[in-house]
């Protein structure tokens, strides 16, 4: 889908990637896919643009050696790796308590914040929970190589091989 200042109020593109079966998207997904004459995707991701690109059309195939040069500057975003429930000292670094015999805290997070007053935990105190499997983005990495399935960058990459990833370019300088 083509989404332009007119109809919208802001220019985008909305892509697909990886086609399934009928089955397995919901009805007012499948309806929108079809509204716009486009198969079943398993992925569908809108990006924001300045200007809508001459030449684009609903449902064509987006090539990469027209998008990106090598030596430019791109922003990489996906999923991270899942490490599960991991306690303060691995999750933020935290420093553990002594090991000795007297010690009560060997690898406990301290304090969670003042007594009586106010009565509650600060949100945002940094407790032991899920670590990773969030989204995160790398910035500022060079493209060393572009082929018509493949973009090659210089730097590490969030997440496992074989990831969603999402490839824009560098914001700012």
């Amino acid at each position: 889908q083509i989404k332009t200042e007119e109809t919208d109020g802001y220019n985008a593109v909305q892509v697909g990637y990886d086609e399934k079966r009928e089955s397995l998207l919901t009805k007012p997904e499948l309806g929108h896919l079809k509204k716009n004459g486009c198969p079943p995707m398993r992925h569908l991701a809108e990006f924001k643009l300045n200007a809508i690109p001459e030449g684009l059309e609903v449902g064509a195939a987006l090539d990469p050696t027209e998008m990106f040069q090598v030596g430019d500057k791109v922003d990489v975003a996906g999923k991270t790796v899942g490490k599960g429930f991991a306690g303060a000292i691995k999750k933020y670094g935290f420093k553990r308590g002594l090991m000795s015999h007297g010690s009560k805290s060997h690898r406990e997070h301290g304090t969670t914040g003042p007594g009586s007053t106010p009565g509650r935990v600060f949100p945002g105190t940094k407790h032991p929970g899920q670590m990773g499997d969030k989204r995160a983005k790398v910035k500022k990495l060079e493209v060393v190589q572009v082929e018509s399935d493949m973009i090659v960058v210089k730097g590490s990459i969030p997440g496992k091989p074989g990831n969603l990833l999402t490839v824009t370019k560098a914001k700012g300088k």
